[in-house]
């Protein structure tokens, strides 16, 4: 990861933590009033060169049922607000692959050669493969194409993007953004 990356990470994560704390605070209240303890969400995860880390998100689910909180949370997005604290912590970036669970990694066929490009980046928050793939085959084809791409500039833009979808949904803003 370049230096230039890493601070945009660093600043980006930092700003997201200071404008959404507010609403993180809320989130966390609600899921507290609604469902109780606990606020958090900790998944295993591989992220660069197949290394596993914790991500954190806010809990959505109990006893395998979605919550009245995490249906609302999960459609805007919010439930991945906790997930600056994985980019300061260095194990996520703002923009990148998805970060996979092993078991995900296994039915995909991302531990074979052809997936070494997305082991080669730190995963992200979002990236171009979370905004626009629609199969496992399609996300590898576009972290691939990231990788060879990958630039500040293309990371600003899959920023923006992201906060699209947040404000629309995903398919709406898949019309939008993609004509589909």
């Amino acid at each position: 990861m370049t230096r230039r990356k890493r601070a945009f990470d660093i600043v980006g994560a930092a700003g997201g933590l200071l404008f959404f704390g507010p609403v993180m605070l809320c989130v966390a209240a609600a899921i507290l009033l609604d469902d109780g303890a606990p606020v958090f969400f900790r998944q295993t995860r591989l992220g660069r060169s197949q290394r596993p880390f914790q991500i954190l998100k806010f809990r959505s689910m109990r006893g395998g049922a979605v919550t009245r909180v995490g249906r609302v949370v999960r459609a805007t997005g919010l439930d991945e607000l906790p997930q600056f604290l994985n980019i300061l912590r260095g194990e996520l970036s703002a923009v990148g692959p998805r970060p996979v669970t092993i078991d995900d990694a296994q039915r995909f066929g991302w531990f074979a050669a052809h997936a070494a490009a997305r082991w080669s980046l730190t995963p992200g928050l979002t990236g171009l493969a979370q905004l626009a793939a629609r199969s496992p085959a399609e996300g590898l084809a576009l972290d691939r194409c990231y990788a060879r791409r990958q630039s500040l500039a293309l990371d600003a833009r899959l920023v923006a993007m992201s906060f699209v979808v947040n404000a629309l949904g995903k398919t709406r803003a898949r019309r939008v953004l993609f004509g589909r």
